[in-house]
């Protein structure tokens, strides 16, 4: 692993937004997906994070993070569809697209009565709502709305949160009795946004109404005030729904801001706002983005950790995910600041951290050429805390790539491009 503070891919920051739409973001996705689309069964692993020469890792689809492939196919779906002006190649046809999203997808469908995890918003949503808002795909909808249930049976009363781990144990903690303890993630704002549409789309209010409960909880106690840096665990009391433990499970150490969980709450604010149109929640979405944006270094890229000692790794994933959270926030108060926060993130992860381009070839046996690196973005860190039993950082990863591609669509939604 190396240590990231200059470009090597010789982008400029003027036409770095560019690669949003480049014909090269969308042959690293159908490269990656084309060799699965001729076997005679779905896949049943999915790409994850890359090796230290770019080649993709896999994991199951057990995995919290098994939708964000499938979820990069669909963005990609909605883009060709809803605005083939900004498709850039001819070279993967709707119905093609189409077609990768289902078989990608299709080992998905048992994971939604999970009742295990909190990731099910990640896990199910990326994928399946486009596919169903798309293609009207009775399928796909109904397993967003087990997927939904299935979530809200994790939410405890007691506490006003759904809980995101059974256990949690590393070097340095252990906590292993669900029945005393309930232990609440960060990360999981960002599935709140399942339990509002499937709502929305079916009047339970009940799912809407958890999720709601959630996030007034989790704005209560999961914030350092008066800086408005996330934790990123809280270990509740279940008997008092006191919390009783502030901890790092990711980022450097107790106490410090772990970026991605600070991108998390970010995105997760933003878009809770946006079905409740709860100014609260507005609020506390701009100042945990102020808060980000004022801890970036002077090329615009985060650190994996806000206060780890430098020089150290940087998280291209914390900062595409920030950048989806301030589109989110742009698109309710129209700020101009909002959006020059954003396109920053944006320009400068891309100018810092672009993987070598792919291209599409003539051959039909390989129709892409990777360009020696299977993901869009480099520079991404999953966990670099000491405590960790492993830890991974300065490598692709494919929410990184999900969330590069989600803010392209989201300013063509907005009209900016």
């Amino acid at each position: 692993m190396t240590l990231q503070n200059g470009s090597t891919n010789g982008n400029s920051k003027s036409d770095s937004l560019l690669e949003l739409f480049s014909p090269s973001a969308v042959a690293k996705i159908w490269g990656t997906a084309f060799p699965a689309l001729n076997e005679k069964a779905p896949p049943t692993s999915v790409p994850d994070y890359t090796d230290d020469k770019g080649n993709y890792i896999i994991s199951g689809f057990d995995w919290w993070t098994s939708g964000f492939f499938p979820g990069s196919l669909a963005t990609l779906l909605e883009r060709a569809v809803a605005r083939p002006d900004k498709f850039p190649t001819d070279d993967v046809h709707v119905r093609k697209l189409e077609h990768a999203v289902r078989w990608w997808s299709e080992s998905l469908h048992i994971q939604a009565p999970r009742r295990d995890t909190h990731d099910l918003g990640f896990m199910i949503v990326s994928a399946f709502k486009p596919l169903y808002e798309l293609t009207g795909d009775k399928r796909a909808f109904a397993s967003c709305v087990v997927a939904a249930h299935a979530l809200a049976s994790r939410f405890v009363p007691e506490v006003g949160c759904i809980r995101s781990w059974d256990s949690a144990v590393n070097k340095d903690y252990s906590f292993t009795d669900p029945n005393k303890e309930v232990i609440v993630i960060i990360d999981n704002m960002c599935n709140l946004n399942m339990l509002y549409w499937v709502a929305q789309q079916t009047g339970d209010q009940r799912l809407s109404d958890i999720a709601t409960t959630h996030a007034e909880t989790t704005l209560k106690h999961h914030f350092m005030h008066p800086k408005w840096g996330a934790h990123h665990v809280l270990v509740y009391d279940k008997a008092t729904g006191a919390p009783i433990y502030k901890i790092q499970n990711q980022g450097y150490k107790n106490g410090t801001v772990w970026s991605r969980g600070q991108a998390w709450a970010l995105l997760g604010y933003a878009e809770t706002y946006g079905w409740t149109k709860n100014s609260t929640f507005l609020d506390a979405a701009i100042k945990i983005a102020e808060y980000f944006i004022s801890q970036l270094p002077e090329d615009g890229v985060p650190h994996w950790d806000f206060d780890a000692p430098r020089p150290t790794f940087r998280d291209t994933s914390a900062a595409m995910i920030a950048a989806n959270g301030i589109l989110v926030i742009y698109q309710y108060t129209r700020n101009p600041q909002h959006l020059a926060w954003a396109l920053n993130l944006l320009k400068s992860t891309v100018a810092l951290s672009l993987s070598p381009h792919a291209s599409f070839t003539s051959d039909e046996a390989k129709p892409v050429e990777m360009g020696g690196y299977d993901t869009i973005l480099k520079n991404a860190t999953i966990n670099n805390n000491e405590n960790a039993f492993k830890r991974l950082a300065d490598s692709g990863l494919v929410y990184a790539d999900y969330y590069f591609l989600t803010a392209g669509n989201r300013l063509l939604n907005l009209g900016l491009y």
